[in-house]
């Protein structure tokens, strides 16, 4: 990467950048690794082709850099992405007077079949979440599971969820999402009662000053690697077919609301997407499971094997 601009050296002036999107746009701490990691991508492809300053870079040294990243494997996603973080990046030197304007402006990533997310059908659900037995473990982790599917709750959510984040008497949760952004979303019944049965558990090992509603058995925050773990546990003892993790819940969560309700824009409240065109990768979903619907049903469909 270049060593330096206007005398000040690239390390600093990204350690500048980290700081601006740690305090004043106030990214996660897995967001501002990523952008990070981004341009450490960047960083070390301009050293060897031997870029001294950051007003050295061009469009083309963009488009020539991603097209290395591409013929070497990084998936169209992670381009986007890494995109993203240098627009961001010149954006802010553009801001600072580093450089005059943003040579990253206008240039898009090569386009990758979209994947869709992996659901559970309703039925699929309902096996796994009925976790039976009233052990410490076991009423930790139905509360787990109930929470993440009732509420659509990503894993950073759950896991960074407080006791005084819940309220009963309305049966609602409020958490805090991407961006620092926090919302309220309601709890379903069955949830409130596997949360109350855990709690109740919980009481046994937390200390007074812990306010962590999920907790190990040590008595600390139950980590999103352990969250993870379990719900792999769950899924041989519940006899899944596959692993169910995390995000797969949530996207059953808002699969199955939108299949229910039609209402997109209610389910992107729900999940805290800022962008309503993210909360539309459900609309696929479901018109996958109504064209399979109309294939098994309809008797001229006579359509290709989906």
């Amino acid at each position: 990467m270049p060593a330096a601009t206007a005398g000040i050296p690239f390390d600093d002036q990204a350690s500048a950048f980290a700081d601006y999107l740690r305090y004043q746009r106030r990214v996660s701490a897995h967001t501002l690794s990523g952008y990070l990691r981004d341009l450490r991508k960047f960083q070390h492809w301009a050293a060897h082709a031997s870029l001294a300053s950051l007003q050295q870079v061009d469009d083309q040294h963009i488009r020539q850099c991603l097209a290395t990243l591409h013929r070497g494997g990084l998936a169209p996603a992670s381009l986007g992405r890494w995109l993203a973080s240098l627009r961001a990046f010149f954006n802010f030197a553009v801001r600072r007077k580093w450089i005059a304007a943003n040579p990253a402006t206008g240039i898009s990533a090569p386009k990758g079949q979209r994947k869709l997310p992996k659901t559970l059908d309703v039925d699929q659900t309902g096996q796994f979440v009925a976790v039976l037995g009233d052990d410490w473990f076991t009423c930790r982790d139905r509360a787990i599971v109930e929470l993440l599917y009732s509420s659509g709750l990503r894993l950073a959510e759950l896991g960074a969820l407080n006791l005084n984040a819940i309220d009963f008497s309305d049966d609602t949760v409020t958490v805090t999402g991407k961006g620092s952004k926090t919302r309220t979303v309601p709890v379903g019944k069955l949830a409130v009662t596997a949360l109350r049965q855990w709690l109740t558990m919980r009481a046994q090992t937390a200390t007074p000053d812990n306010n962590a509603v999920f907790i190990s058995r040590n008595g600390g925050r139950l980590s999103h690697r352990s969250i993870q773990q379990r719900l792999h546990k769950l899924s041989v003892r519940q006899g899944m077919q596959g692993r169910v993790h995390p995000h797969m819940l949530r996207h059953s969560f808002a699969s199955h609301l939108l299949e229910s309700s039609g209402d997109l824009r209610a389910v992107q409240e729900l999940l805290g997407h800022a962008n309503l065109a993210t909360t539309q990768i459900y609309t696929h979903l479901d018109f996958q499971h109504l064209a399979k619907t109309y294939d098994r049903a309809h008797p001229r469909a006579h359509r290709k094997p989906r």
